[in-house]
């Protein structure tokens, strides 16, 4: 999938156009989910909705472009998904007893939501699994769509080694999928990891 230049509705959001920030929020936050579900679990869309408080409150000192922008964006959710990691190593977990989710009623199509997203969440717990810096590349090049140079900017890491850890990642799965390096599937890994180098 082509990335939408969102310029513009950068720009025009940085003038308070409530208009442009949605048309933002709508095209980066499924690929800003997915990357945030591989690291906090089910706690993705609270600390996706941390992140875009801050976006919200820093957007108007935003220096960039479409890409520039998705970079940032992605780098302010791993700092809060980082928060939220260290904060949840301190804190002790409640368990609530299974009887008392029953009683709660759910405002959605709880089967087609889960028929709709079974693929998604297996494809990213697989991904968890690779070795952090593997994840974390194929996440940030594969399904949130950056480019190497943004996704190395947000790791803090050359362009090139993000590269080389989404290739490793891709071809990992690939093995772990049971496929070698010449099937179609790792093929059209490749065309996703590469697709993007400029």
């Amino acid at each position: 999938m082509a990335e939408v230049d969102l310029s513009f509705e950068v720009a025009e959001a940085q003038r308070g156009d409530e208009d442009a920030f949605r048309v933002i929020y709508r095209a980066v936050q499924p690929g800003l989910l997915r990357y945030l579900r591989a690291f906090v679990g089910d706690d993705a869309e609270d600390v996706a909705s941390e992140a875009w408080l801050q976006i919200a409150r820093d957007l108007p000192a935003f220096r960039g472009d479409s890409s520039g922008f998705r970079g940032w964006a992605v780098t302010i959710a791993r700092h809060r998904a980082l928060d939220h990691v260290r904060r949840e190593r301190r804190r002790p977990r409640l368990d609530l007893p299974i009887e008392q989710l029953a009683e709660l009623a759910s405002g959605d199509d709880t089967a087609g939501r889960a028929l709709e997203t079974v693929s998604t969440e297996a494809a990213i717990r697989l991904i968890a699994g690779l070795p952090h810096d593997q994840a974390e590349a194929v996440l940030l090049r594969v399904v949130v769509g950056l480019d190497a140079q943004t996704a190395g900017r947000v790791l803090g890491k050359r362009a090139g080694a993000v590269r080389t850890a989404a290739y490793r990642g891709l071809r990992r799965l690939a093995q772990q999928l049971g496929q070698d390096g010449s099937t179609p599937a790792d093929e059209v890994g490749q065309r996703a990891t590469m697709r993007r180098e400029s």
